[in-house]
């Protein structure tokens, strides 16, 4: 379990001026869920991501797994950026492997756990490839797989579709729905796209612009059917889906209003 409480960011511009990012965010995130963090750019969504992450440090608040506290980087957490982080120099297997590598896993078994990643990912025939010679949502299964590799509690993915053509983030959003129905991670995701976050979320947060503050929190089913139909039609015309789009939507479009929502 991830349990965010009361987390608040502020620090200090280039010009000195203090940002004021995150506000009392509290949130938990339970176990075979993912949640998606959406909201208008300034939101603090990377920024709250960042601090899951261990890359950013609270002003107030804390955050745990588990009941430990977080307060640097760790191996419990995968993440995804919206930029591969891929490194050229090496192939895709290697790329994979990294993380094990690191950790100290013999070659034979890294490049074993590697190679069933790149299977789940749909890349098994590119593993000896650069990945300069992959396209975009190729590189972006690569890191995927990479992240999965060390087998963390949670993925974190901060908008990692965004850069994508239409066609290829439909893949994508198709892909990390299969991913999570067959390992049920624990998935931390955040959005500018309110159709991805009620594709892909079990629960959505949408967020306030600065200071970042959860003002509707709702809970969705679409993702599970996604996964198991792998078809996004049906789903974009749900009555049900077609009607939280447009209450998220007016809810981001009307920021003054900062009384919490809930909706099953």
């Amino acid at each position: 379990m991830l349990s965010i409480r009361n987390a608040t960011v502020k620090f200090e511009a280039a010009d000195g001026t203090e940002i004021h990012a995150l506000d009392r965010v509290s949130f938990d995130i339970p176990p075979d869920s993912i949640v998606v963090a959406l909201g208008a750019s300034g939101c603090g969504k990377s920024t709250l991501l960042n601090a899951i992450a261990g890359f950013q440090s609270l002003t107030e608040g804390q955050i745990l797994i588990d009941g430990l506290p977080v307060d640097k980087p760790g191996g419990d957490r995968g993440v995804v950026f919206q930029k591969d982080t891929l490194l050229p120099w090496s192939n895709v297997l290697d790329n994979v492997a990294l993380g094990l590598r690191y950790r100290g896993v013999p070659k034979l078994e890294r490049y074993r756990q590697a190679r069933e990643l790149l299977q789940l990912v749909g890349l098994s025939d590119f593993e000896t490839k650069p990945p300069y010679e992959l396209s975009g949502g190729m590189r972006q299964r690569v890191g995927i797989a990479r992240a999965l590799a060390t087998d963390p509690k949670i993925l974190l993915m901060d908008e990692p579709f965004g850069a994508l053509d239409s066609l290829t983030r439909e893949n994508m959003q198709q892909l990390l729905a299969t991913v999570w129905a067959k390992t049920r991670k624990q998935v931390f995701f955040i959005t500018h796209s309110i159709e991805e976050a009620l594709a892909l979320g079990t629960h959505i947060l949408v967020m306030s612009p600065r200071p970042g503050r959860i003002v509707a929190r709702y809970e969705a089913d679409f993702v599970r059917t996604f996964a198991a139909t792998g078809d996004l039609g049906p789903i974009l015309s749900h009555p049900r889906f077609v009607s939280l789009r447009e209450e998220i939507r007016s809810i981001i479009h009307t920021p003054a209003s900062h009384n919490e929502r809930h909706a099953a």
